[in-house]
């Protein structure tokens, strides 16, 4: 069965993106084929691979809301065994027009019926609860919250936790959390331990063993169009994201 992750966090500036990317590169490999799906209308996944967005010929909006074969948009990366589905601003509308349609939360869960030959499939969610989130959880099975290492880490969480309740509920009752990362950590900063003490007294085993530090490098890459792998191999936030892609592995089984 294939793997569907859904990245997801209502608050921006998280390192979702850079989060959704990495994991996804990492798990693709000679073995194992990962598709990524850009289900953010900002396109950000679909440029930090290198490819233009704006330049897209097809994109996620025309999946969902024109009904184009994902294969026939599915674009190839520098990566091997990782494909994209690209996204750009177009994607914005698709929140307006699925509002009418029957059964509007499965637009995205149908599509990807056409994505079985994926082993993995990683979503990168925008940072609201809108329509498109609450798609991309009815089409995952697996659910990745990144936390950044601030004061006001769990704001907005218990929202996006009922969320998640709500949509097991109702859309998607095999819908589980993976667990929850810390981003950003800077262990000079006495401020980020604790959010790491209080996140893991909150949840638990299921807050990653592994913390995504502050990175130049890694804040660098997206520019670039490329995974921190290929712009630092050796630089902390890569060594970070490998050991992170392995934990995913082994929860992941």
């Amino acid at each position: 069965m294939t793997n569907i992750i859904a990245v997801v966090n209502q608050k921006g500036g998280v390192g979702k993106t850079t989060t959704a990317i990495n994991v996804a590169a990492q798990l693709a490999g000679k073995h194992s084929s990962v598709l990524l799906v850009d289900l953010d209308p900002q396109g950000n996944a679909t440029s930090g691979l290198a490819i233009p967005k704006e330049a897209a010929p097809q994109t996620t909006y025309d999946m969902l809301c024109r009904g184009i074969r994902l294969a026939d948009i599915v674009q190839n990366t520098n990566v091997a065994q990782l494909f994209v589905l690209p996204a750009n601003n177009n994607l914005a509308g698709a929140e307006v027009e699925l509002v009418g349609r029957e059964h509007r939360e499965f637009a995205l869960q149908q599509a990807l019926q056409q994505a079985a030959t994926y082993d993995t499939i990683i979503i990168d969610c925008p940072p609201s609860l809108g329509l498109l989130t609450i798609n991309a959880l009815t089409a995952a099975n697996q659910v990745l919250i990144p936390v950044q290492a601030e004061y006001y880490a769990l704001e907005g969480l218990s929202q996006l936790l009922n969320t998640i309740q709500a949509v097991r509920g109702s859309t998607n009752p095999q819908l589980e959390l993976l667990g929850i990362m810390l981003t950003m950590f800077d262990k000079r900063n006495s401020l980020s331990e604790q959010v790491q003490a209080e996140v893991g007294n909150y949840f638990g085993d299921k807050l990653f063993k592994t913390i995504i530090p502050r990175n130049v490098r890694l804040a660098e890459a997206p520019s670039y169009g490329r995974t921190i792998y290929e712009h630092d191999r050796w630089s902390k936030g890569a060594r970070a994201y490998k050991a992170l892609a392995k934990e995913v592995r082994e929860r992941l089984g």
